[in-house]
């Protein structure tokens, strides 16, 4: 096989190491694998989720570099850089959309870049040209601090966003954390190391975190709700938060 024959991210890693001046037996060494690399680089063994996690770690690489879904060769958590780390293609090398539901997500942060993590999570081709060039996922949503907008266990479609630059303001985004995975409204602060996430549940006050401890950020764009009757749900809910604040305030009235 020549190398022109040899997939994208055969090419990319031997990039890397010859980037950096190491031998096959030397960048097999920095990243933990076996001998050398020589397996990898004549396509005999495929790259692993640890491997891919490895060059990320050590030299910044971004993992859609890698697989030839973005020209940014280099990530750098302190600019924000949170595109998505693994991205899954069928056998025509089409796309697909891997769907995370509430029990995934609870693993999600540590295999975030594991690509045998993603092969046990369902995932399918959706044939609309709005989800089309472009890294779509879908997470299940988990809590209520999202109403009334999104419910427990709808889901949200979204798209990887490439770099912080690119979110903007109040927009609904997953935020995959270092150790949970959220959705959220996103505000940017003055001080660019850290964020502000919302609710649109007015009981769930915001909340700051540092940008250094996201690892993923997905733009909602859609969502598939299993609860269409959703006017008079908005009424209930209305009427459950004012009957709690009356109650509130014939116990403040109590105490007095």
């Amino acid at each position: 096989m020549g190398t022109n024959d040899l997939p994208s991210e055969i090419r990319r890693f031997k990039e890397v190491r010859e980037d950096h001046d190491f031998t096959q037996a030397e960048f097999a060494e920095k990243l933990g694998i076996k001998n050398s690399t020589a397996d990898i680089e004549r396509g005999r063994t495929k790259l692993s989720g640890q491997v891919i996690t490895e060059l990320l770690r050590l030299f910044q690489i971004n993992p859609l570099w890698i697989y030839g879904y973005s020209k940014q060769k280099h990530l750098n958590p302190d600019k924000g850089d949170i595109s998505p780390k693994v991205v899954i293609v069928d056998k025509e090398d089409n796309e697909n959309m891997v769907l995370v539901n509430q029990k995934a997500a609870a693993g999600y942060p540590n295999n975030i870049a594991d690509v045998e993590w993603y092969q046990n999570l369902p995932a399918f081709d959706f044939p609309i040209p709005q989800y089309r060039n472009a890294t779509y996922r879908g997470f299940q949503v988990e809590g209520d601090s999202m109403l009334p907008n999104f419910r427990p266990e709808d889901w949200v479609l979204a798209k990887g966003v490439e770099s912080l630059e690119y979110a903007s303001d109040n927009k609904v985004y997953v935020i995959v954390m270092q150790d949970a995975v959220v959705v959220k409204k996103l505000q940017k602060l003055p001080d660019s190391s850290r964020v502000l996430l919302i609710s649109s549940n007015e009981e769930y006050a915001p909340y700051e975190v540092a940008v250094s401890d996201i690892q993923e950020i997905w733009q909602v764009n859609s969502k598939l709700t299993f609860n269409l009757d959703e006017g008079s749900s908005n009424n209930l809910l209305k009427e459950l938060q004012q009957s709690m604040l009356e109650l509130k305030a014939q116990m403040t009235e109590f105490k007095a």
